[in-house]
C-alpha cells in the first residue's frame, strides 16, 4: 500500500520535512516513490504539488494524519485568501 507521509531531513534539532509517496513497509527516511512537496515547521512554510497528491489519492494512497491536516490547513488558507465568487441562487 502506498502512503503519503513526511520524510525528515535537516540538521539535528532543526527539522525540515519532505512530503513523499512511499510504500507503507519502508522506513521513514527510505527511498520514496515520488516527492510531492516540503514542509518547514520552524517557519511554517508549506509547498506541495496538489495535482500529484490528488493523483496518488485517486490510485488508493492514504495520507498520514499529519499530512492530511497540513493539506486541510493549506486548503482552508487558500480559500480564505481568495473570496468566494459564487452567488447564492434567489
Amino acid at each position: 500500500m502506498v502512503k503519503i507521509r513526511l520524510k525528515r531531513i535537516g540538521a539535528k534539532k532543526a527539522p525540515h520535512y519532505r512530503i513523499v509517496a512511499v510504500d507503507s513497509r519502508s522506513r521513514r527516511d527510505g527511498m520514496p516513490i515520488e516527492e510531492l512537496g516540503y514542509y518547514n515547521p520552524r517557519t511554517k512554510e508549506l509547498q506541495f504539488n496538489k495535482e500529484a497528491i490528488e493523483k496518488w489519492m485517486k490510485h488508493g494512497a492514504q495520507a498520514s494524519d499529519t499530512v492530511a491536516s497540513l493539506i486541510k490547513k493549506a486548503g482552508a488558507q487558500a480559500s480564505a485568501a481568495a473570496p468566494a465568487t459564487t452567488k447564492a441562487a434567489s
